[in-house]
């Protein structure tokens, strides 16, 4: 039976996200990201394409590394200036019935009973098609600006993170019983309180002794989402997540971090397949596999090399401005994004070499031609890697995703490789075909007070 690829849009409320400069492609809507009807026209795009699902990245600091200061992130748009993904969501919602959402929020800038409260919203808003996509940080601009002298340390930022989810499984999954709220008008009370719980955490970095304040959501937890690529990262994420986001360059990296990933989540209990995974690609196509080229090509006329080495100095923590453009670089081990100090490697690139490759595919793989070649390409990851699909970083917006819908979509159905339509449901319903809630080997399951078959 030929595997089902799951496809995600991947964007961010913000200008300039991954691809620095494409923005100011006449095609490109991305300086509309103001706008509430750029993300209602995205998401019936998505829908109509039959997306799994819209990404949504974020950050809380600014990319002030390179040259010491912000002034080249913001003379580019950088990821900067950057609005809340969250509050863009039910909007989405109001257009489409499918469409699921997964949104970034990091553990270390924002306290996880008021972080339930938003989640838990967002989730009976969208009917069940929320996502959390959970980071912890990377930014010194963003430490500073939340009250801290330095970004914690990588390793304490996952243990700050292990007690952050333990929390908001005490508040989405056991405070409320599933049976302690009813609306019929003929009850006398619409909740009962003796099956509404405090939690009563006493943690190292977190007190919460009272109730949640939202009741049950269709999923309770949302579905859980995650990035990190360092090996505390992947055990994070193998504890934790249901779909991890990986940005592998190369087939060879990721049959590695994939079996990897499998192996530590049936250490934990899980079944290895509970977890889907799914790596950054770049697709740039069109009718004929000379049109993609020109698109491309027209496209690569447009990045923004400044941009680029702000993105990576960020994401590195090392001013990439102090290179020349002939130089070898090196970057050292560092506190920030450990994952991209591996993939940068160590003396093999010229920064000259490095904005060339990456102008485009800046994190992951690419794929530039014919409907079939691209589907070829999606098809062979999968097959090769047993990666389950793809986070799709658009060039331009929407664009990116309306090429894809329109071309590679189709020639994936006709190869029964993509659904043809929505199954009905939750988001994790839709994922893993068992209801909305998450299943008992999940560690936070172990945080219930009540647990009943609930449809989807």
């Amino acid at each position: 039976m030929t595997k089902q690829i799951i496809l995600n849009a991947f964007d961010m409320n913000c200008v300039t996200h991954i691809v620095a400069g494409t923005w100011r492609h006449p095609e490109s809507q991305a300086r509309r990201y103001k706008d509430i009807e750029y993300w209602t026209d995205l998401a019936k795009v998505l829908e109509k394409g039959l997306f799994d699902g819209l990404f949504i990245a974020d950050v809380l600091g600014i990319y002030d590394v390179f040259g010491g200061g912000p002034e080249t992130a913001l003379r580019t748009g950088a990821q900067v200036p950057v609005n809340d993904p969250l509050l863009v969501v039910p909007a989405m919602a109001a257009v489409t019935k499918h469409l699921g959402f997964g949104v970034t929020a990091a553990t270390s800038f924002e306290h996880p009973y008021s972080f339930s409260r938003r989640m838990s919203t967002l989730d009976h808003l969208t009917k069940g098609r929320v996502g959390w996509n959970i980071v912890t940080g990377y930014l010194e601009s963003a430490a500073r600006n939340h009250g801290l002298d330095t970004i914690t340390p990588h390793a304490d930022r996952y243990d700050i993170a292990d007690e952050y989810t333990e929390v908001l499984y005490k508040l989405w999954e056991g405070s409320w019983e599933d049976d302690a709220v009813g609306a019929d008008p003929n009850r006398a009370e619409y909740a009962d309180a003796a099956k509404v719980h405090p939690i009563n955490h006493e943690g190292t970095h977190f007190r919460v002794p009272g109730i949640h304040l939202c009741e049950p959501s269709p999923q309770r937890t949302p579905v859980l989402y995650q990035a990190g690529a360092s090996s505390r990262g992947r055990q994070f994420g193998a504890e934790n997540a249901e779909v991890i986001f990986i940005g592998a360059p190369t087939k060879d990296v990721l049959r590695e971090a994939v079996a990897d990933i499998r192996t530590r989540a049936a250490a934990a209990g899980r079944d290895p397949y509970d977890v889907k995974i799914v790596n950054s690609h770049v697709i740039v196509t069109g009718e004929t596999e000379s049109v993609a080229q020109a698109r491309y090509d027209e496209f690569r006329s447009y990045t923004d090399p400044q941009g680029a080495l702000a993105l990576w100095s960020g994401w590195l923590g090392t001013d990439l401005s102090r290179f020349d453009l002939d130089d070898p670089v090196e970057v050292t081990d560092n506190e920030f994004l450990k994952s991209s100090v591996e993939m940068f490697g160590q003396g093999q690139w010229t920064l000259r070499d490095f904005i060339d490759a990456h102008a485009i595919n800046v994190d992951g793989a690419m794929a530039v031609g014919s409907p079939q070649q691209v589907a070829d390409d999606l098809q062979e990851w999968v097959e090769e890697t047993d990666v389950d699909g793809f986070n799709l970083t658009n060039v331009i917006t929407p664009g990116t995703f309306v090429d894809v819908a329109e071309h590679v979509i189709p020639e994936l159905q006709r190869r029964g490789a993509y659904k043809t339509e929505y199954t009905e449901g939750t988001l994790r319903h839709k994922l893993f075909g068992r209801g909305p809630r998450l299943p008992e080997t999940h560690r936070a399951a172990n945080y219930r007070h009540v647990t009943q078959e609930v449809s989807a």
